[in-house]
């Protein structure tokens, strides 16, 4: 089924393969023309470079989401303009345990997802990382 997001995104949960794990994901987006922005991963360092939510990980995931919302919304775009967010996490079970945090920042439509868990980060301290791509104006 293609639902239509905006007019640079199409969500995408064709019949024939299983509905996304949680509602804050779809199975595939389509994005028709327009400029793309590639958002490196971003880990929990706050505007001045401080560590946010040391041990954890809720704190971590809001301040993540915070910092792609600010990159978006520099651009002119907002959150519902994601179209793909690879999550790293240090604990696998980030996937159930923030799935109302990323829920909150992608009600509806979500973009396509991927999440795994890794060994470690960039810092110690981290346990959250997310890379995102959106469709800017």
């Amino acid at each position: 089924k293609d639902i239509m997001a905006n007019g640079r995104k199409k969500v995408r949960n064709p019949d024939g393969v299983a509905v996304p794990l949680k509602p804050h994901y779809s199975n595939a987006v389509r994005v028709d023309g327009g400029a793309l922005l590639f958002i490196s991963g971003q880990v929990a360092l706050d505007r001045d470079g401080k560590l946010v939510g040391e041990g954890n990980l809720r704190a971590q995931a809001v301040q993540v989401l915070e910092n792609i919302k600010t990159i978006v919304e520099a651009e002119g775009a907002t959150m519902a303009d994601i179209v793909k967010v690879t999550v790293y996490v240090t604990d696998i079970r980030a996937f159930d345990d923030i799935a109302d945090i990323r829920e909150g920042y992608f009600p509806s439509d979500g973009p396509a997802s991927v999440i795994c868990e890794v060994s470690a980060l960039a810092w110690p301290e981290f346990m959250i990382e997310v890379e995102a791509v959106a469709a800017v104006p």
